[in-house]
């Protein structure tokens, strides 16, 4: 019996693991390995790392004329699109507000000795946002992570500088809005251990309650902090100097827009998506210059080929969206609602050119989540595959010409495999913009991650590869010309792929079943079956789900729905055989725990929400991203665990579509989070959505 557990279990942990056996001299794609070619040898990296280099080599002072114009780094993609004579080249104007803005940050001690200690000039991150405008000598004070009132206990902080390992936005709160002190010195860093120099981009704030303004903060690297802080712990009484000049300026959002045209407007679109800024005093090579460089080179390299004749001009338009991170998306999105009805997908691109073994990261693909689901995942996993795995030297081919089988590398960057990963979906980018309820345009976004330098002020240039770049302008550009030109036959083979993916998913989900199983005590054994249960179940309407929006590619509706819908039925064959894995396994584990095999029963609040269909009326949509929250209540003290749940509440709504039931979406949300949701809650939720007239 044991050997027959463990046995299932390796079964399906092998299944689950597909992607490692692979045959090694066939990498495959959509697209006729002529167009790719045609692709690969046109898309250069170099073109994109000189573009990071021009706009994110460096972090530098922001001259004030720039608010009153236009920002550097939107005139120089601008000029690039003008330049590369791209259709609908568009520079859009909104409505922004006010930001501060650093224009001197100088720091010197003046006794013992006299020698600077950190300059705005220096290192924009050294001067924290949000400090205003001083010209004070103090003394310092030592105060350690000062996390707690009671660090400043005794320490006579009022009118002096306090100097601090501690994150400086909340040290400040503490020393200068509290307790009197004129500003903070923080030597923290995110990472000082892998690069002592990096500092983080962050701020402090005043008090508007107390109707308290912020002071000032800087911040030195580590690697010098650390002398200030030995010198201080010694007893060395150090008096400094600090100069700070602010401004707050005005600004109006700018977007940059251009498309590819595609031959039948009524086909559909496809929209590409970076933010060019972050706040206009953090800049960043890879967050997300790279991201703006990498799209601009796609739309490029597609315009090129297009232009002359190299490959056909795409049945549907291709669309280039840049600016401001959310800010700039958003009302972008607000303004062109029509354009958005017949958008297909939208492929986000954010800290995309870190060179991976420099920053120890992978390639991501972020999928979307089961509220939205999408061809454009296995569309865009199939292109991440081809270059993984054709970049990689493989033992079974190392007596070939070419033991990497599809070598794709800048004649100026890196010779190193491309290390990838598929993932779940997470948000905090633009692509949470298109895949908003009142928006529904499934998003994926591209991120390599971790990224030794996210935030810092070490985000340079440096750290971006031109293979990285042109690896990832390839991957962009085949997978939106794939949907773009895609025709029934084409609708027909991504679905068959959907269905091969849907394989390994599936199984999976019966890893983590099993897992669930192996787990179980007597108590919660019935429970833990049924989420095994559910696991493979909700995954399986997932696949589902996803092999329907195929069909908004096709033409003769009537062979590829046909297609479509075999396809459907082979993948409940898969999912059956799933389920019966984890009914044997089940057995097994009731003869472990020596009680009954466990039977699935509904409570009644289960059975009732098991009944109940919300359906989305045209009210969501109707306004445009974010429009759908005009028409909700405020949610009353004490009230809002109850009418506003705390766990992700845009994907609940994303999962309100008319055919799942109030009990489905609870395991839709259960299958992708770690935290179980509260059925309870969700019921108390579509309550709170169907008085406000957003479902039926």
């Amino acid at each position: 019996m044991k050997r027959m557990i463990l046995g299932l279990a390796l079964i399906a942990a092998a299944i689950g693991s597909a992607p490692a056996q692979t045959t090694p001299w066939l990498q495959w794609t959509f697209l006729p390995e002529s167009v790719m070619n045609e692709i690969i040898g046109e898309s250069s990296g170099e073109n994109a790392w000189n573009m990071i280099m021009e706009t994110g080599g460096y972090d530098k002072n922001r001259p004030a004329a720039e608010y009153e114009s236009m920002f550097y780094e939107t005139k120089y993609f601008f000029e690039r699109l003008k330049e590369y004579g791209l259709a609908g080249s568009e520079l859009v104007k909104f409505p922004g507000g006010e930001t501060w803005d650093g224009v001197e940050g100088e720091l010197w001690e003046v006794e013992p000795m006299k020698q600077k200690l950190a300059s705005y000039r220096d290192m924009a991150a050294m001067l924290l946002q949000g400090s205003t405008s001083a010209d004070v000598t103090a003394e310092l004070v030592w105060v350690g992570y000062g996390r707690r009132k009671e660090d400043f206990a005794g320490k006579g902080v009022k009118g002096k500088i306090v100097v601090t390992e501690g994150s400086a936005s909340s040290v400040h709160q503490i020393a200068c809005l509290d307790s009197g002190a004129v500003g903070v010195i923080s030597m923290n860093s995110p990472r000082p251990l892998f690069d002592p120099i990096q500092l983080p981009f962050g701020g402090i704030r005043g008090d508007q309650a107390r109707n308290l303004p912020a002071k000032f903060a800087f911040q030195i690297p580590p690697r010098d902090g650390e002398f200030l802080k030995k010198r201080l712990l010694a007893g060395v009484r150090i008096t400094v100097h600090a100069k700070v000049v602010t401004e707050t300026r005005k600004y109006e959002l700018q977007d940059l827009t251009c498309f590819i045209p595609g031959t039948d407007p009524n086909a559909g679109e496809v929209i590409f998506s970076a933010h060019l800024h972050e706040g206009y005093v953090k800049q960043g090579g890879n967050d997300d210059i790279s991201g703006c460089a990498s799209i601009m080179e796609v739309a490029r390299t597609l315009n090129t080929l297009i232009k002359e004749g190299r490959i056909p001009p795409p049945k549907r338009t291709i669309r280039f969206l840049w600016g401001p991170e959310f800010s700039g998306t958003i009302p972008w999105v607000k303004a062109n609602k029509e354009l958005m009805k017949k958008t297909l997908c939208n492929i986000n691109m954010d800290m995309v050119g870190e060179w991976l073994s420099k920053n120890k990261s992978y390639m991501c693909l972020i999928r979307t989540s089961y509220g939205n689901p999408h061809y454009v995942n296995d569309v865009v996993e199939n292109y991440f595959r081809f270059v993984g795995e054709g970049n990689q030297e493989q033992l079974q081919n190392r007596s070939n010409f070419f033991p990497v089988t599809h070598r794709m590398v800048a004649p100026t960057g890196a010779d190193e495999p491309f290390y990838y990963s598929i993932q779940t979906h997470y948000g905090a980018s633009d692509h949470e913009v298109f895949n908003d309820w009142g928006v529904q345009v499934p998003g994926i976004m591209m991120i390599a991650w971790p990224d030794q330098w996210y935030h810092t002020s070490g985000d340079h240039v440096d750290k971006s590869d031109p293979t990285q770049l042109k690896r990832v302008v390839v991957i962009g550009a085949a997978s939106a010309y794939t949907i773009a030109n895609a025709d029934d036959e084409m609708a027909i083979r991504i679905t068959g792929e959907i269905m091969s993916n849907a394989t390994r998913r599936l199984a999976h989900q019966t890893v983590r079943g099993l897992e669930e199983l192996n787990a179980a005590t007597k108590e919660n054994f019935s429970t833990a079956y049924r989420m095994a249960r559910v696991y493979v179940e909700t995954a399986l309407q997932n696949e589902k789900n996803t092999l329907e929006t195929v069909a908004q590619l096709a033409v003769e509706k009537k062979k590829v729905n046909e297609y479509i819908a075999a396809t459907k039925k082979s993948v409940d064959q898969i999912a059956k055989t799933e389920l019966d894995v984890l009914e044997r396994h089940m057995k097994a584990t009731a003869d472990r725990l020596k009680t009954e095999p466990a039977s699935i029963q509904l409570s009644d609040l289960e059975k009732k929400a098991s009944k109940m269909i919300p359906k989305p009326t045209e009210k969501v949509k109707a306004n445009g991203y974010g429009g759908y929250r005009e028409f909700l209540p405020q949610p009353q003290p004490g009230a809002q665990r109850r009418e506003f749940p705390r766990y992700d509440r845009g994907e609940m709504q994303l999962l309100i579509n008319g055919k799942n039931s109030v009990l489905d979406i609870k395991n839709m949300l259960d299958v992708q989070s770690e935290r179980r949701a509260d059925l309870q809650e969700i019921m108390n939720y579509v309550e709170t959505l169907k008085t406000a007239g957003l479902l039926s």
